[in-house]
């Protein structure tokens, strides 16, 4: 009994100190090093040489990263660990050095989760964005950062209370122009508990790997500093709050308003709108359009494309059907498998090949569809004991669309954005005027990593456990493969294995990021500002894509009106775009870059590799050219309303550059809002994660087996490189007729 008493007494100092311990200097705190680059070279000259635009005569094309997450992120936090098969912890300071030296970025923002910033991480990230741009010239420079942070909103049960993330972006970051505090997303019956590892996993993994103990004794640590920040007081002006206190917004309507008590220079930027991950079901934009749950002043951009897929597509499908009496399953079509279905299917064959009546695995099958609806986003998949990401085939997913998010949500997709209107109010309709944009909502302080397509694992977010037994530990791979759909009750109980598994079919569509590129008057930080400001701006899949598209004179030919502009035009309009590949890399690093951060750095950071472009371009194939004609009552079928492409122009010759010109000719006789955005086709190139599922089709297209190319130890080494046709999107030109 002694005995006992004294194993009992060890085993709760050791859980102790596995919980609170720490090192003192655990958050990665690093200076950025010391010395700016020469601008990368974009154009046929470099960064600095003037482009002759029309409108944007003198404007060069610069580009950014603005989704960009350090150790400061708990998600970001929990994949730097070994048993993520994560390189360690990656501060602000670790952005800077790769924006600067690795991915030579004109322009970036930091955009942590607010709900993981305590007031001294808040503090550290402020400091460290300062650092960096003190390294440069303010009248030249050489990279501008931003400061700002990710509200991070879901429901994953309930489309009317999901609104989705929203990264803020400020203008300014010297003290008394930057908030005391971020601003964190309220989500319905979450609480910041929710972003901790329950205990058994906090225990567990230094448990399971003791050779890292420190990086796990200073996760815990993360967890516990998380926990013991207070929250802010409501309905408290956000001007008169405390800096130590956490403070929250539950919708965008309570975020905008509190911004607008800042009074601080911000724009907002909406992201992963069609993410299966965590948007409910049957989600729509129709909802953030009303009153005050829009706000056209900060809320002008929207990202289109980023690591986590392509959000822009939309389609007529829907996960689940809403019927008088709830949601359901619909049925499968030609171009898409809903989960739910997938589920019952599952099941109807683990109950056949028991031997069981084929009309009671129907009535089972038909069960679980059911149970995968009512479930919601997230724990659909789990309705299914045992099954692994190979048994779900290619369900939930767009099958035509480029590089599509996981477990699509069409109600979210940008086209459908610009399609919908509001007509609560007397007068036009409200819509959202969004100008287009990418980036890479990166994990591991990685702005840009786009440039090169290698280093799957630590270049994308696409991790998992770095071992057989460490995936036993956190999924419910031993469990038993029933031949039923689990009980509500069951799905509970199993609820953190459950999302690590849909994190493991998540992990096959991790993609290397996007980048956001501007027209801007210089490289001044002013400067890039307006040019997001006034939509100037546009988004590709990483490559460094040069893109114009304008509105021009139709008798002179002299561009009128660039890409983000709005017009009331008579006559029918004319266009004209512009686009050149991007440059082909050479291997390794530029020697600036070498010197700057010293080989072993370099190759810790880099990973041996840099934006290092040669003398020849990719080749540009085609523009294809979207028309969208908003709605103008109440309800119209959207479906009609995207016209995508709605014109195919062919560059000729295969070269490196591509200039085409075209017309609306029913413009004036159709006499309704019209927009038109363009995007830049480059050759198709191997590309990580465009295949994800590996499928084996038939002749018509349908996923018979799946080979997932998963994050875990399964695929290590393999970067998963499929041909893909990377892509730039402009920012609508919108036109509404006289």
């Amino acid at each position: 009994m002694k005995r006992f008493a004294i194993a009992l007494i060890v085993a709760i100092v050791a859980a102790g100190a596995l919980l609170y311990a720490g090192a003192q200097g655990w958050l990665g705190r690093a200076p950025a090093a010391g010395q700016p680059t020469p601008p990368a070279p974009h154009t046929a000259g470099d960064a600095g040489t003037p482009i002759d635009a029309g409108p944007a005569a003198g404007r060069q094309i610069l580009f950014g990263d603005l989704h960009v997450h350090t150790i400061y992120s708990t998600d970001a936090n929990l994949m730097s660990l070994p048993m993520m098969q994560g390189d360690g912890p990656h501060p602000p300071a670790d952005a800077c050095d790769f924006a600067r030296y690795c991915s030579r970025l004109d322009f970036w923002s930091i955009n942590d989760h607010a709900e993981g910033l305590t007031p001294q991480r808040w503090e550290s990230t402020r400091e460290a964005i300062r650092q960096c741009n003190a390294l440069t010239d303010p009248a030249n420079p050489d990279l501008v950062s931003f400061l700002g942070y990710e509200w991070t909103q879901m429901s994953q049960l309930d489309a009317a209370n999901h609104f989705g993330h929203k990264n803020v972006i400020f203008r300014d970051t010297a003290e008394g122009r930057v908030p005391l505090r971020p601003i964190a997303a309220r989500n319905p019956g979450v609480s910041v508990a929710a972003f901790v590892p329950p205990l058994r996993q906090r225990l567990g993994m230094p448990l399971l790997d003791p050779r890292h103990l420190r990086s796990y004794l200073d996760f815990n640590r993360f967890g516990r500093e998380m926990l013991d920040v207070p929250d802010c007081p409501d309905d408290v002006d956000t001007r008169e709050l405390p800096a130590d206190c956490r403070e929250w917004a539950a919708t965008p309507a309570e975020l905008f308003r509190k911004l607008d008590e800042s009074g601080l220079d911000s724009i907002v930027i909406p992201h992963g709108n069609t993410w299966g991950l965590y948007s409910a079901m049957n989600s729509t934009w129709d909802k953030q359009l009303a009153g005050a749950m829009h706000d056209p002043k900060r809320q002008f951009l929207v990202e289109v494309y980023s690591g986590h897929g392509n959000s822009e597509e939309y389609r007529p499908w829907r996960p689940a059907i809403a019927t008088a009496d709830g949601l359901r399953c619909p049925e499968p079509t030609a171009d898409y498998l809903p989960v739910c279905w997938r589920a019952g299917e599952i099941v109807r064959e683990r109950c056949l090949a028991e031997g069981t009546d084929a009309a009671a695995c129907d009535t089972r099958a038909a069960e679980t569809r059911q149970r995968a609806v009512d479930a919601g986003t997230g724990m659909e998949f789990g309705v299914v004991a045992g099954a692994q990401s190979a048994d779900w085939l290619d369900a939930g997913q767009c099958r035509d669309c480029f590089l599509p998010a996981q477990n699509y949500r069409p109600g979210g997709a940008t086209q459908y954005a610009l399609a919908i209107g509001n007509f609560d109010e007397p007068g036009a309709p409200r819509r959202f005027r969004f100008g287009l944009m990418a980036s890479s909502d990166v994990h591991s302080a990685r702005p840009g990593t786009g440039y090169k397509e290698y280093a799957r694992i630590p270049m994308t977010e696409a991790r998992g456990p770095v071992s057989e037994r460490a995936l036993h530990a956190m999924q419910d791979y031993d469990g038993p493969k029933l031949a039923r759909a689990r009980t509500p009750e069951e799905l509970a109980q199993e609820r953190r294995a459950v999302l690590f598994q849909m994190m493991e079919r998540q992990s096959s569509f991790f993609l290397t990021g996007g980048l956001v590129a501007v027209h801007a008057d210089s490289r001044r930080r002013e400067d890039i500002w307006a040019a997001l400001a006034r939509k100037e701006v546009y988004g590709t899949s990483g490559p460094r894509i040069l893109l114009w598209f304008d509105l021009i004179d139709r008798a002179g030919g002299e561009a009128r009106l660039p890409m983000g502009g709005e017009a009331r035009i008579a006559e029918n309009p004319r266009f004209r775009v512009r686009a050149a590949g991007a440059f082909e890399q050479k291997p390794g690093c530029p020697q600036d870059s070498i010197d700057a951060l010293g080989a072993g750095r370099l190759e810790k950071l880099c990973l041996g590799e840099c934006y290092y472009p040669g003398d020849t371009r990719h080749a540009i194939t085609r523009i294809e050219v979207v028309r969208i004609r908003p709605q103008q009552t109440p309800g119209e079928d959207v479906s009609g309303l995207v016209e995508d492409p709605w014109r195919v122009l062919a560059c000729e010759g295969g070269g490196e550059e591509c200039t085409v010109e075209f017309e609306d000719e029913e413009f004036s006789a159709a006499g309704r809002e019209t927009l038109y955005y363009v995007r830049a086709i480059q050759a198709p190139s191997p590309t990580v994660n465009a295949d994800p599922l590996r499928c084996e089709k038939d002749a018509d297209g349908v996923c018979l087996r799946a080979d997932p190319c998963v994050g875990d130890y399964r695929t290590q080494g393999e970067d998963c490189l499929a041909p893909a046709q990377e892509r730039a999107w402009s920012s609508p030109i919108f036109l509404d007729p006289v």
